[in-house]
């Protein structure tokens, strides 16, 4: 048997059906590529030229109410728009093309520009956490929307030109990429075992501790054991629950508190503000029963060795398959000493 902690060595992702290779050895190689700038400072409480900030005037011209909590808004700038024609162009298989309707929210967390999810108080998470599974209902139920996808690209180094708090919410006339695989995958785990593939995997987890980072009575955060991202992390209620409207009171309230342990530690990791996209995925919203599916949470982060050096999906990976040098075991020992 090789040895998982220094050997090179294919993981599979159950999820996706798809591989990564993990190259323990070369965690010991000199960095001399790119280092990043250093985190910016720290921001105000309220900024004037913040185009999320209450009162203030957004870029599509319309001006904020002054909101005292959570603020969500349709998008000035939307990668997706209801009244698209949902036509198909299909040329002999090989120029195809579909008219995506959809629509495109913005959802500001808190009306203070200062804030993030790590240093919000729980009362404020939670309040986050009720807009989410409100949107997800909303925007679910209506006819047109077959998925609803909330996520939050959080610094610079992930593409967020504003440090305001605030997430992304994309809800589509068809099944994004990622979620066809993940349906895929927990429909036939349940067809051949009769059981959840997420619920099993977090009760396997949960047993053996080693890439369990935190945990309270309704939720646990690991890093999953495929993962690809070097400090990448998975939360998962430990209930099997569907979607975020699902979510009972205290589910609600332990998500709200394990968003902000993440978050935390990310930010303890490096003692610097830490970047990462995150994103729920959860049952389509296509009016069909999906008893395959269990809610839970992504986050991709980029950081690797420092605040400054960030791992970059290139080359290798681009055209064979993911690769990461740091265990997902090792880089839950970090996060959970952080």
């Amino acid at each position: 048997m090789f040895d998982w902690k220094q050997d090179p060595h294919r993981r599979l992702n159950p999820l996706t059906n798809e591989w990564v290779l993990v190259s323990p050895h070369r965690t010991q190689r000199p960095w001399q590529g790119q280092v990043e700038e250093s985190a910016r400072a720290a921001q105000p409480e309220y900024d004037p030229a913040c185009y999320l900030c209450p009162g203030n005037e957004r870029a599509g011209g319309a001006h904020n109410p002054r909101y005292t909590s959570t603020f969500v808004f349709d998008n000035d700038f939307a990668a997706l728009r209801p009244t698209t024609p949902p036509d198909r162009y299909d040329e002999s298989g090989l120029l195809v093309a579909q008219g995506e309707p959809g629509i495109c929210r913005v959802a500001c967390f808190s009306p203070r520009h200062d804030l993030t999810i790590a240093n919000m108080q729980p009362a404020e998470i939670r309040g986050v956490v009720d807009m989410w599974a409100g949107q997800y209902a909303e925007l679910g139920a209506r006819e047109s929307i077959r998925h609803v996808q909330i996520f939050e690209n959080r610094g610079a180094m992930m593409g967020c030109s504003n440090a305001h708090p605030h997430c992304q919410i994309w809800s589509n006339a068809e099944l994004p990429n990622e979620i066809v695989k993940e349906q895929t995958a927990q429909l036939a785990w349940r067809a051949a075992r009769k059981r959840c593939l997420i619920c099993d995997y977090a009760v396997l987890e949960d047993s053996r501790k080693e890439r369990l980072v935190d945990e309270n009575a309704t939720w646990l955060a690991v890093v999953p054991f495929w993962a690809v991202w070097p400090f990448e992390t998975m939360a998962i209620p430990r209930r099997h629950v569907a979607a975020l409207d699902a979510l009972d009171a205290a589910e609600r309230d332990g998500l709200a508190d394990i968003l902000k342990r993440i978050t935390a530690r990310y930010d303890r990791l490096f003692a610097a503000p830490f970047p990462y996209s995150m994103g729920f995925h959860q049952s389509p919203t296509d009016g069909e029963q999906h008893p395959e599916w269990h809610l839970h949470v992504h986050f991709y982060p980029p950081l690797l060795r420092s605040a400054t050096v960030r791992k970059f999906l290139v080359g290798y990976e681009m055209l064979a398959t993911p690769q990461r040098d740091l265990t997902p075991e090792s880089a839950a020992e970090r996060l959970r000493n952080a």
